[in-house]
């Protein structure tokens, strides 16, 4: 059976969360909706976008996690001028809500396939 709808699923999740986070961490002050978007767009599905079609290039390992991992810890944080607190809580959502996604798809629908440094039983 074709796994190839997992993909953009995982994405659309992605945008939802990281949207979320902003939102969460932005909460006091105010920003610009279309811009948080945009930015969730980037580094969610961006990122995972550039991972994917990284690995079917062949290239390796290390440059398509450091790329989506470096959009997800500088955009943001650029784009809305983050106060330290702000940066901080932000990342600290964002390293914990990525692999709570795979353990959440992996657990509900034995999707196992996205987080290969981490194997989830």
């Amino acid at each position: 059976m074709s796994t190839t709808y997992r993909f953009p699923i995982f994405m659309l999740v992605s945008l939802f969360v990281l949207a979320g986070i902003l939102t969460f961490v932005l909460r006091t002050r105010p920003h610009n909706r279309l811009r948080l978007w945009l930015v969730a767009l980037a580094v969610g599905p961006g990122g995972m976008l550039v991972a994917k079609y990284a690995t079917s290039i062949g290239a390796p390992w290390w440059l398509y996690y450091t790329i989506p991992v470096l959009l997800t810890v500088t955009l943001p944080l650029a784009a809305f001028r983050m106060t330290r607190h702000e940066a901080a809580v932000y990342l600290i959502l964002t390293l914990v809500s990525a692999p709570a996604i795979h353990v959440v798809f992996a657990l509900t629908l034995g999707w196992r396939e996205y987080m290969p440094f981490l194997p989830v039983p």
